[in-house]
């Protein structure tokens, strides 16, 4: 079974850092692209980062120089590291599987229950 669990939320202050992890089992991950997505009730869906089987990485414009997002393949983990948070970051962060994804497009296949971030100022 496939399961997708993000941990590593929480509350900081502007400006603060957040390193959230993903779980992940049940996924051939070596040969996924893998990703993080945040989510509140007032916007839509927005993609932060993913990364491709190759390593290849694609970070959204709103938190590039500020979120990193890296794996450690032998514990099939996928892990967004955020600085310099800001208010405008206070999101759901889910995990997510694509079946594809190359630059700005992807598929989505699946996500995680997400993990909550509250940044105040």
């Amino acid at each position: 079974q496939e399961q997708l669990v993000e941990s590593g939320g929480g509350s900081v202050q502007s400006g603060g850092s957040l390193r959230l992890s993903c779980a992940t089992a049940g996924y051939t991950y070596s040969s996924r692209c893998m990703g993080w997505f945040r989510q509140t009730p007032e916007k839509e869906r927005e993609g932060v980062a993913r990364i491709d089987a190759d390593g290849n990485t694609w970070i959204a414009d709103s938190v590039k120089g500020r979120f990193t997002i890296y794996q450690d393949r032998a514990k099939k983990t996928l892990y967004l590291q955020m600085n310099g948070l800001k208010p405008e970051d206070t999101a759901k962060y889910h995990c997510a599987a694509y079946d594809y994804c190359s630059g700005e497009n992807y598929i989505l296949d699946a996500w995680g229950q997400g993990t909550p971030v509250t940044v105040s100022s």
